[in-house]
């Protein structure tokens, strides 16, 4: 008798991606001349919390990967936000030994208060995931993220109104040379709870998933549940598949912008307002946002309505003056010609 149905379903999603790891290690080119047996062992992380998903995540890493020859260790972070995380995170740890992953070690950071609680958080998590990965030379750091966290990034993009970038949500692959994986962005975070029950693996359930003071917690409290409630249960799904969909269609926008840059650009490197106007909206914007960040505009702080501006010197060219950017970047005509640089 084969396992639970949700045990096999986190062990298949990681297993795909163990493959795709394997395969990615072996054809970099690093030793093009040797055989794949003599590769050194790839070692992947996983990030763990002690929650549901990441707790699955886990026990899924350390069944598949010995099977695979892939070293598998784990890494949890401690927020220091609540009283006691650091004995929270030293119990992570010890189950993490006990599913057999090392090295499994806990790592301490500060949480800043820049761009709000939850996005500062996210900010030192990462720092310290990448310090890591560096530490222990790991091909890769699987993260826990499922299809309804999936869902409730496209909504917040949504909310904010920034374009179809926002709407795709987490990539399967992101970070550095593609470190950070994400092999449950298909599965359902009550099959990920359903493999940790059935396999009797203790789970924590982090307090600020449920408090009402943080943008997510509401969206999956309120939110997603008034929406099913009006739309009915296939939300969620639908929102996944949107994610994906949207993702598809920015990377081909963004792959057209690249190749469109240089036709609108003259001689001597400047843009061409005319040859702009001619461009799709969508192609002409992703242009200016590119040479916005090349001139020194942080992309973090450059938002669709930024963009829009600049955009109004090709569009409804009436004589505006230069308009100022984060950065201190300064886009302005100069005789049919659009310059953007430091101010």
């Amino acid at each position: 008798m084969g396992p639970h149905p949700a045990v096999a379903a986190i062990r298949l999603a990681v297993r795909r991606v163990l493959h795709d790891i394997l395969n990615d290690h072996q054809t970099s080119g690093e030793h093009p001349d040797r055989p794949a047996e003599r590769f050194p062992s790839p070692l992947v992380l996983v990030a763990c919390s002690g929650g549901a998903d990441s707790m699955a995540l886990a026990s899924a890493l350390a069944f598949e990967a010995p099977k695979l020859g892939i070293r598998a260790g784990g890494i949890t972070v401690d927020h220091g936000l609540q009283p006691g995380s650091d004995l929270r995170a030293d119990e992570v740890v010890l189950r993490l030994h006990g599913l057999g992953l090392a090295p499994a070690e806990s790592v301490a950071v500060t949480v800043g208060r820049e761009g709000g609680p939850e996005a500062a958080a996210r900010d030192a998590r990462y720092a310290a995931l990448d310090a890591a990965a560096v530490r222990h030379g790991a091909t890769a750091v699987l993260l826990g993220h499922t299809r309804d966290d999936q869902a409730e990034t496209v909504l917040l993009g949504l909310a904010r109104g920034s374009g179809i970038r926002s709407l795709s949500g987490m990539a399967a692959v992101s970070g550095a040379g593609g470190r950070y994986r994400r092999p449950f962005l298909h599965i359902d975070r009550q099959t990920a709870r359903k493999a940790c029950m059935v396999q009797s693996l203790p789970v924590w359930d982090d307090p600020h998933n449920t408090d009402p003071a943080y943008t997510r917690s509401r969206l999956r409290h309120e939110g997603l549940p008034a929406l099913e409630k009006a739309l009915g249960k296939g939300v969620i799904e639908a929102l996944a598949r949107t994610a994906q969909l949207s993702r598809d269609d920015a990377d081909a926008l963004d792959a057209w912008a690249g190749q469109a840059e240089a036709s609108v650009r003259d001689a001597a490197g400047m843009l061409e307002c005319a040859k702009l106007y001619a461009l799709p909206p969508a192609v002409r914007r992703r242009i200016l946002r590119r040479a916005a960040i090349e001139a020194g505009a942080p992309a973090g702080s450059l938002f669709a309505r930024h963009i829009e501006e600049v955009d109004r010197l090709i569009t409804g060219w009436r004589g505006q003056g230069a308009i100022n950017l984060p950065g201190k970047v300064v886009a302005q005509r100069q005789g049919g010609r659009l310059v953007i640089r430091q101010g």
